[in-house]
């Protein structure tokens, strides 16, 4: 193995559910469903604008756009890095293992995590937002080997939804599902298999 691709939501950043309300966890209890609602795809995907996706989040819970807006700029503010995670990043960095992100994003909330210290250890990204395509997507995937160059027999992609491992299998690249409850077992398992 030599291509280690990295989803980011769940995988490398989190929201600390401690330092959340009751109400904005019950707010953002769609995230997630599987399949998550068709206007946060569109936003991930880059077809629909923060304006577009506050008036879908008040119809869908009743609220003013006040209240959706700082819901959402909340959302983007406590997104932290999963501490196991950036340790794992860096070990796994320091072995000579070359590090991408492909990642269901929005503009706002990757403009926010492109600042952590941690995304500088990545050698290339594919974000949807600046495609306009989504995991599981097959498009999604052959843009990340193809834009890097990668050999899918030596790439591992680890992602905290099934679906989108489903689909990179088809493509020959290997996966590991990370469970963000369990981050620490599995950095624990990803640190056995490649260092």
């Amino acid at each position: 193995m030599k291509n280690i691709v990295f989803d980011l939501g769940g995988v490398l950043f989190a929201r600390d559910k401690h330092k959340c309300s009751p109400e904005f966890i019950d707010f953002f209890r769609f995230i997630r469903t599987d399949p998550m609602p068709d206007f946060w795809v569109e936003y991930d995907r880059g077809t629909l604008t923060l304006d577009q996706v506050v008036d879908a989040l008040c119809a869908l819970h009743g609220c003013t756009p006040e209240v959706a807006r700082a819901y959402l700029r909340e959302a983007i503010d406590r997104q932290e890095e999963i501490v196991e995670t950036r340790a794992l990043v860096g070990d796994l960095k320091r072995a000579g293992y070359k590090l991408y992100v492909l990642s269901n994003m929005s503009r706002e909330f990757i403009d926010f995590l492109r600042k952590m210290p941690v995304y500088r250890c990545f050698d290339g990204e594919v974000i949807s937002c600046e495609e306009q395509v989504v995991k599981p997507e097959p498009e999604i995937y052959r843009r990340l080997l193809d834009r890097y160059s990668l050999d899918p027999a030596e790439t591992l992609f680890i992602d905290d939804r099934p679906v989108n491992l489903e689909a990179a299998r088809t493509f020959g690249i290997s996966t590991f599902l990370f469970r963000h409850r369990e981050a620490q077992r599995s950095c624990d398992e990803l640190r056995k298999m490649l260092l």
